[in-house]
C-alpha cells in the first residue's frame, strides 16, 4: 500500500485544517488508516484512526472533540478535518496504515507496517 499525505498548512489559533490520506497499491478493506504526528523533539504520537471496513474511529484525548477521521471509500481517500487547532498541534502529520492490527496497537506507531510521507501543520497564536 502507497500512502499520499497532503492538506497541510499554517493557519492560526482557531482555525482549521483538512488533511487527506489517498490509498494506492492493494486494496485497503481490511486495513486501519491512522493519522500520527510528530513535534519537534518529541515522539510521535497518535492522532485518531479508522477501521476501512465498518467505518469504525479511535481517537487520542487531545484530538476528541476537535479532530474528524473519515474515509471515502470511492476514492480510496482518509481524511482529517481539524478544528479549532492549537499552537500545540502544530507537528508533522503523518499517514499510515496496517492490516494486522488489534485495537489495543492502534496508538502504537511500531505497529504499522506503511507510511507516508508527512505533511506540516504549523498554528500561530
Amino acid at each position: 500500500v502507497q500512502l499520499q499525505a497532503s492538506g497541510g498548512g499554517s493557519v492560526q489559533a482557531g482555525g482549521c485544517l483538512r488533511l487527506s490520506c489517498a490509498a494506492s497499491g492493494r486494496t485497503v478493506s481490511s486495513y486501519y488508516v491512522a493519522w500520527f504526528r510528530q513535534a519537534p523533539g518529541k515522539e510521535r504520537e497518535f492522532v485518531a484512526a479508522i477501521r476501512w471496513r465498518g467505518g469504525s474511529t479511535h481517537y487520542a484525548d487531545s484530538a476528541k472533540g476537535r479532530f474528524t477521521i473519515s474515509r471515502d471509500s470511492a476514492k480510496k481517500t482518509v481524511f482529517l478535518q481539524m478544528n479549532n487547532l492549537r499552537p500545540e498541534d502544530t507537528a508533522v502529520y503523518y499517514c499510515v496504515a496496517d492490516n494486522s492490527i488489534i485495537l489495543s496497537s492502534l496508538p502504537i506507531a511500531a505497529a504499522y507496517n506503511y507510511w507516508g510521507q508527512g505533511t506540516q501543520v504549523t498554528v500561530s497564536s
